[in-house]
């Protein structure tokens, strides 16, 4: 109250009488202007604070509505495809893109790689809702063809929006263009892959993508290591009743 009084009496010595929103009330009696400069109105903009996960997914997904933000959506794709799982999860597998499947049902990993990964998810002792999995892009490329440098910066923020939300303990880098976005690097999966990345208070693995072990099963054992890694960061016994990838 006391600074108030010393800003008042501050005010009346410089011979402001009065604090009014008029127009006119800025104009002295003498003509001169009051030293008091009016602050031009702002229109109120509502924010909404997420307070939960799901709630902070939910805000993504609103902001990226029918994204129209990259060329993708003029070349055939049906929807967009957001991420599917636990919201809350402790580990978090990115591929690179939609494909075909994942474009009619709007969920990542339905396909034949998906199909993979999930024996992959399970052979570590998760179900597939215990997980959270997503994509760099969330929209198909047509034809399947690899994510351009254009479109993977208009969408990774998205991603990244949701790794932040999730929170996981674990991010598993499914392909080369999952790694490389999330650790902006050129280097093959080759050389990332068996190593353990510390990425924003997360450990981050690279491994290989499904849809290139069901084209090449040899490497399936190799990408059964990287996910022994993340059993082994999290705490995790390897299941022994279960089979590894490897052997499907």
């Amino acid at each position: 109250m006391n600074q108030l009084a010393e800003h008042l009496r501050f005010y009346q010595e410089l011979g402001v009488t009065g604090i009014n929103r008029d127009p006119k009330w800025r104009r002295r009696e003498d003509g001169t202007t009051n030293l008091v400069y009016a602050v031009p109105e702002v229109e109120a903009v509502p924010v909404t604070i997420a307070r939960t996960t799901v709630e902070a997914l939910a805000a993504i997904r609103e902001d990226l509505g029918d994204c129209t933000r990259c060329k993708l959506h003029t070349h055939g794709r049906k929807q967009i495809v957001f991420g599917v799982g636990n919201p809350t999860a402790d580990l978090m597998f990115v591929g690179e893109a939609p494909g075909a499947d994942e474009d009619a049902q709007g969920v990542p990993f339905v396909g034949r790689a998906g199909q993979l990964l999930t024996k992959m998810i399970e052979a570590m002792g998760f179900s597939r809702d215990e997980v959270y999995i997503a994509n760099v892009l969330k929209c198909r490329p047509p034809g399947n063809r690899n994510p351009e440098p254009d479109e993977i910066a208009t969408c990774e923020p998205f991603l990244f929006r949701q790794l932040a939300s999730v929170e996981p303990k674990v991010v598993i880098a499914l392909g080369a263009f999952a790694a490389r976005t999330l650790l902006k690097t050129n280097d093959p999966i080759s050389r990332l892959r068996g190593r353990v990345f510390e990425y924003r208070g997360a450990k981050l693995i690279p491994t290989f993508h499904p849809s290139f072990l069901l084209r090449s099963p040899g490497y399936k054992r190799e990408a059964w290591e990287d996910l022994k890694k993340a059993l082994a960061i999290l705490g995790r016994q390897i299941p022994g009743a279960v089979p590894s990838p490897a052997s499907e």
